[in-house]
């Protein structure tokens, strides 16, 4: 009963934010975040980065919350119905276009509300990636040629998961000492602190087992061959990247920016796989990417076919205006390929049945 790759859920997570990132619909925006939080339901386990879906939720709450705040203070879209009046400051000339206060109107609020809901889904989709991967499998199953980056960007995805955890172990040390004091000076006291020096601890304990295992030693190979080694992976990753930003822009004609997206993955490809043939690396157990871990894939590319065809067939719908004030239609064809990005939740068995599954 093995879950499902990290690389598959990280690659399923991205293509949902991918989508999310293709409209302002609100309705298409809360089918995403509501796909992620039935996947991370089901699909999580007990370890201590399982909990970290909840916490983006609230970093996603509070995106939507200060995109607001900033369009009440400094203003942005006007309209033609005004919900309340603030004590309105023109800024000078340089700064033409900004002001502080003003006229507050339903159509501004609702596309700042829009903007800051398309944030909040992006921010949920990395979350439900931080909750369902598991950082040890990934460190895993990184090529060689990225082993050293793929450490350090490992340790700073799993900050937030061990900060969920530690304060989810002060909680219960508090109660188990029955410690009930209220206040903000309480707070830091008995929570942030300990959290911190919780985290400092861990911090330290890793850094004495990296090196205690030998990382960050110079590989016995040839400058010349480290030089041709870095630039071809250099190459590759600035192919991707090209490639990426070509796909996500919108003055980039979508078939050269598959294109591009293409080539760039080519050259990635096979940067890494050069430079991983030159890097000493070996591994006890190779943990094998199946054929659930591509349905897995798959069913995220769903949801980017599908704004990518509901795109081609109604652009509108996609991007509803804020002024006038209208309820936004449903894009069925993108609502159906993000329906589609549910398909984990019954393809890969829940913690409950893999420690059902699993032998005493």
């Amino acid at each position: 009963m093995r879950r499902a790759h990290p690389v598959a859920w990280w690659g399923w997570a991205l293509l949902l934010a991918t989508a999310a990132s293709r409209t302002g619909n609100p309705w298409l925006l809360a089918l995403i975040v509501a796909v992620s939080g039935l996947v991370v339901t089901w699909c999580r386990g007990d370890e201590p980065w399982s909990g970290a879906y909840r916490v983006f939720l609230l970093i996603g709450g509070t995106a939507i919350a200060v995109r607001m705040v900033f369009y009440i203070v400094f203003g942005g879209a006007d309209g033609a119905t005004v919900l309340f009046t603030l004590p309105e400051v023109r800024l000078p000339d340089w700064a033409a276009g900004f002001r502080l206060g003003g006229a507050v109107t339903a159509e501004g609020a609702l596309a700042a509300a829009y903007d800051g809901l398309r944030l909040a889904t992006l921010l949920v989709c990395v979350g439900a990636a931080n909750a369902l991967a598991s950082p040890r499998r990934l460190l895993r199953s990184m090529p060689a040629a990225l082993y050293e980056v793929s450490v350090a960007v490992v340790v700073a995805l799993s900050v937030a998961p061990q900060l969920v955890a530690g304060v989810a172990r002060i909680r219960r040390a508090r109660a188990l000492r029955g410690t009930t004091g209220r206040g903000p000076a309480h707070f830091m006291r008995t929570v942030v602190v300990p959290v911190l020096h919780d985290a400092l601890d861990r911090s330290l304990a890793l850094a004495a087992a990296m090196a205690s295992r030998g990382y960050g030693r110079a590989a016995g190979i040839p400058s010349r061959d480290r030089r041709a080694t870095s630039a071809m992976l250099l190459t590759g990753l600035l192919g991707l990247c090209a490639g990426a930003y070509a796909l996500l822009g919108s003055a980039t004609p979508a078939p050269l920016a598959w294109s591009v997206l293409a080539l760039g993955a080519a050259a990635a490809v096979f940067g890494i796989a050069f430079a991983s043939a030159r890097v000493p690396h070996t591994r006890y157990r190779t943990d094998r990417f199946s054929g659930r871990d591509w349905a897995v894939v798959a069913s995220g590319a769903a949801a980017v076919a599908g704004t990518v065809a509901a795109a081609a067939l109604d652009p509108g719908a996609l991007w509803p205006a804020a002024n006038p004030v209208s309820m936004p239609p449903v894009p069925p064809v993108a609502a159906a390929g993000i329906i589609a990005a549910a398909a984990p939740a019954l393809l890969v068995p829940s913690a409950r049945t893999a420690a059902a599954g699993r032998p005493a």
